[in-house]
């Protein structure tokens, strides 16, 4: 029987816990982080699936920092991502898309080596519609000489990332994480209360016939984007075109469904938004660190994402991420355009 089907329906605790063993360094510290993550995500998942009998759909009335109305279930994901992490001894300093500065470790708590940027809950707006939301971390380790982590502790370029991964709330909860030696998928068996290995060593199509883009922002894009949009529109059938054109609105969920099937996902800067829209820290790195290691590319259009230095905790930056194929032929229109 093949190795692979071997362990498909391996627990996460036990496939994190073989991960280890090959590490002769490891002290059980990064595992442990990992487990706090699962945890935090079950309890995402249990709410998220009794939101709207709980009535925990709807505003809260509060604007975050990005100047986004805070949906309850926005408010619930960051305090249980906070009270399932603050406290494990692993981190020595937390940032999250929902507050404006860093999250520092309560000075009664230990501190760890590591450094945890996330986004709570993404694709807030369709929360109250029954469409798939997410979570997404980005793992660094310390930098920094204290005890305590610092600002310079989070603004590491993408290439520094340890870890990353998301969870995906819908039909089923998973979770997909990457520690830089291949993409395993895990999906959460709620009889169980177990995430169970169901998506062994994920690599994505080298080229999909899938696109996804606002297309509602098309008359503020610049004319590399609308090129290569009409472009992959064209009747081709010998490069594969025209592409399917699907956008869910979450970036969690049309990152997933492409890692799986292939294709492209682009959110351009434009003219309203001339950097970008995404979080570089807590959407663009993690995802982009994903699909690298599933032997795709991500690209801000002129650089590769993970080079990326990032300046400030909330930096926005353009994404094109997908299938080799599809990302290096978009880039292609975006030289063309310089």
């Amino acid at each position: 029987m093949p190795l692979e089907t071997l362990r498909r329906g391996m627990t996460l605790e036990r496939f994190i816990a073989e991960e280890q063993r090959s590490f002769r360094e490891a002290r059980g510290e990064f595992t442990a982080l990992l487990y706090q993550i699962a945890l935090a995500g079950k309890l995402i998942s249990r709410e998220v699936a009794m939101a709207g009998l709980a009535e925990a759909f709807g505003l809260t009335g509060k604007i975050n920092v990005q100047g986004e109305e805070v949906q309850k279930l926005d408010e619930f994901a960051q305090r249980t991502f906070v009270r399932c992490l603050d406290h494990c001894g692993h981190l020595c300093i937390m940032a999250s898309e929902e507050e404006e500065h860093p999250i520092e470790i309560p000075p009664h708590y230990p501190a760890g080596d590591y450094v945890l940027a996330f986004d709570p809950l993404d694709g807030s707006s369709n929360i109250d519609v029954n469409v798939n939301i997410g979570s997404i971390f980005s793992i660094m380790r310390k930098k920094s000489a204290g005890e305590r982590g610092t600002l310079e502790d989070i603004l590491q370029p993408g290439s520094e990332q340890i870890g990353a991964g998301y969870l995906v709330y819908g039909s089923s909860t998973m979770l997909v994480y990457t520690t830089g030696r291949g993409v395993n998928g895990f999906t959460l068996d709620p009889s169980l209360g177990e995430f169970l290995l169901s998506h062994p060593d994920i690599r994505i199509p080298e080229r999909g016939q899938i696109y996804s883009i606002n297309e509602g922002n098309a008359s503020r894009w610049d004319r590399a984007t609308a090129r290569y949009i009409e472009y992959i529109k064209e009747n081709d059938s010998a490069s594969g075109r025209p592409y399917s054109g699907r956008y869910i609105g979450s970036l969690v969920a049309d990152f997933h469904r492409n890692l799986l099937k292939g294709g492209i996902f682009l959110y351009p800067a434009d003219s309203k938004n001339k950097s970008g829209k995404l979080r570089l820290l807590y959407e663009a790195n993690p995802l982009a660190l994903i699909v690298e290691q599933a032997g795709g590319r991500a690209s801000d259009g002129r650089r590769r994402i993970l080079d990326i230095v990032p300046h400030s905790l909330h930096q926005r930056t353009p994404l094109i991420i997908g299938s080799k194929k599809d990302v290096e032929e978009a880039l292609r229109f975006y030289r063309e355009n310089e």
